[in-house]
């Protein structure tokens, strides 16, 4: 076993040890609780998985002592107005938001109700909070980082796939989407890459892009985070898979259903750190006190099987950096 390999299997046994005294001892709410979730669905369902997992922990039972109110948009940004309306009409004690754009919705329908954003790109260039340490109003929450990290995410993609030189970008209409790719292009310009945008807002407009781009005009993708591409993932990784190109992402879930390889945060392990915020809430701590969160930890992953699929080769470099590999 390699030194950093025995480093890390003493950390996450100390970890685990942890977690299960947390479990043992997690004391219920004094009170029954009622929480909304307003979420795109979809590939976003493992964070709602992650929440119940890390509500359970702390010991939140449903139907004992917590109500969890869902509302799910199924990959749309279009309905989350008139569901944060309703969400907040039920007055629970906290509204959860997926995404950028749900919580736009939700901050628009209530300045009272407390909101705990997560999976939100840059909560701070997408007008949700002013800074990092106080939101100053009734959100905290869990910034992924997606906007900081595309330019990294590009120089990954080029890493991988050196060759590349024409790129495709598919940029919803969503504030992350046009912070991300604006930040790519930055870095785009500094690896001689050049980005082909194609604006979309609906999956019909995704498959339709897709439809219309002939084979060659493009030689990799990278998946500019937003709701409602993000949700459609699948679409994307099947053409790279029909085009024999990478497939970048930012997520390691996406990794793991074809795209070639991720970087970022992972939905589940962000479901759980977002149910440690919703607890404190619960707890009496006002939204403003609780500094904004980015990941406990961001994560490389490859997948093998798609790069033999596509005649590609990772370099070492890539694979000794990579936490997870999925063959």
């Amino acid at each position: 076993m390699r030194p950093y390999q025995w480093k890390g299997a003493v950390t996450g046994a100390a970890a685990l040890a942890l977690f299960l005294a947390a479990v043992l001892h997690a004391a219920p709410p004094p009170r029954p609780v009622k929480v909304a979730v307003l979420t795109p669905g979809l590939s976003f369902g493992e964070v709602l998985a992650g929440l119940r997992e890390g509500l359970g922990q702390l010991g939140y039972r449903e139907d004992t002592n917590l109500t969890l109110l869902v509302e799910d948009t199924q990959g749309t940004g279009a309905d989350a107005k008139p569901l944060a309306e309703a969400l907040v009409a039920a007055k629970p004690d906290v509204l959860i938001t997926v995404g950028t754009s749900h919580t736009v919705a939700a901050k628009g329908a209530t300045a009272t109700i407390p909101i705990v954003f997560t999976w939100v790109g840059d909560p701070v260039r997408s007008g949700l909070v002013p800074n990092y340490a106080s939101s100053g109003n009734n959100l905290t929450g869990i910034a992924v980082y997606s906007g900081p990290l595309s330019g990294k995410r590009l120089e990954i993609l080029k890493e991988m796939a050196p060759t590349s030189r024409r790129v495709l970008c598919l940029v919803a209409k969503e504030s992350i989407a046009e912070i991300s790719f604006g930040l790519a292009q930055r870095t785009a310009e500094q690896l001689g890459v050049v980005l082909v945008r194609r604006d979309v807002t609906t999956r019909d407009d995704i498959v339709r892009e897709l439809t219309a781009l002939p084979k060659g005009s493009f030689d990799a993708i990278f998946h500019v985070p937003s709701a409602l591409v993000t949700a459609h993932i699948g679409l994307l990784i099947q053409r790279a898979r029909e085009d024999r190109v990478a497939l970048m992402t930012h997520e390691d879930e996406q990794v793991a259903a074809g795209a070639l390889l991720s970087y970022g945060a992972n939905y589940r392990r962000m479901g759980h750190q977002t149910a440690r915020v919703v607890d404190r809430v619960l707890g009496g701590v006002a939204p403003a006190e609780i500094p904004i969160q980015i990941p406990d930890k961001l994560m490389l992953a490859v997948n093998l099987t798609t790069a033999r699929t596509i005649g590609l080769k990772p370099p070492l470099t890539i694979l000794e950096r990579a936490e997870r590999i999925v063959e």
